[in-house]
């Protein structure tokens, strides 16, 4: 009788461990939620407004800048095809402001060439920035720029004497006449025609 006592208090004792040691289990159970049984619709959400979507080119990314102009920092990129929301465009419309999280102000400035709108709307005209100050001001040493230049000494320039007049002599003509008013050519024909007679004389003797 009593072995039969101690079984049952035995028994007793692991049925109520085993109890115990399920009763986590259970209500851990009864805490998970139930899973559904049909397809859940999933929530998306569509940006409002314009888009701006960098078009292919001859480059796979295009820059981001601070401002609209090439004198401003780079901020970021934008991989071709990529879209982003369009908020404004500068006076010339040269350049388009875009939302760009992880920057200073949330924006940034992209080339228009790059991007097209869509949908295709007219943009607000927005306020540009101010320009970025240089980080270093350059300034000449006077010193040494003072090494690099050459003072050349005057020379002075010789004197210029002009020349005396040039003098051309003049030639009077004159009439080719003997003093007794005779032709020289006259003469001359005569001493000529004496000469050749005289001439034949002396021939003729001479046979």
């Amino acid at each position: 009788m009593m072995r039969n006592w101690k079984k049952w208090i035995g028994f007793s004792l692991f049925l109520i461990m085993v109890s115990l040691l399920m009763l986590p289990q259970s209500a851990l159970a009864n805490d998970l939620p139930q899973l559904p049984t049909v397809a859940i619709p999933t929530v998306t959400s569509t940006p409002s407004g314009p888009m701006a979507i960098v078009v292919p080119g001859s480059e796979t990314q295009i820059n981001l800048r601070a401002g609209p102009g090439m004198f401003y920092d780079k901020v970021g990129v934008l991989l071709v095809g990529q879209k982003v929301p369009a908020k404004g465009k500068s006076p010339g419309g040269a350049w388009i402001l875009v939302e760009y999280p992880g920057v200073q102000g949330g924006q940034a400035w992209v080339f228009a060439n790059y991007v097209r709108i869509e949908p295709p709307r007219e943009l607000p005209v927005v306020e540009i920035p101010p320009t970025p100050t240089p980080r270093v001001t350059n300034t000449i040493d006077p010193t040494l720029a003072a090494k690099f230049i050459v003072t050349v000494a005057p020379t002075r320039l010789p004197t210029y004497t002009p020349p005396p007049p040039l003098s051309i002599p003049t030639f009077q003509s004159q009439d080719s006449v003997a003093p007794g008013g005779v032709p020289m050519g006259m003469i001359i024909l005569g001493c000529a025609a004496l000469g050749i007679f005289f001439g034949l004389i002396s021939f003729v003797r001479s046979r």
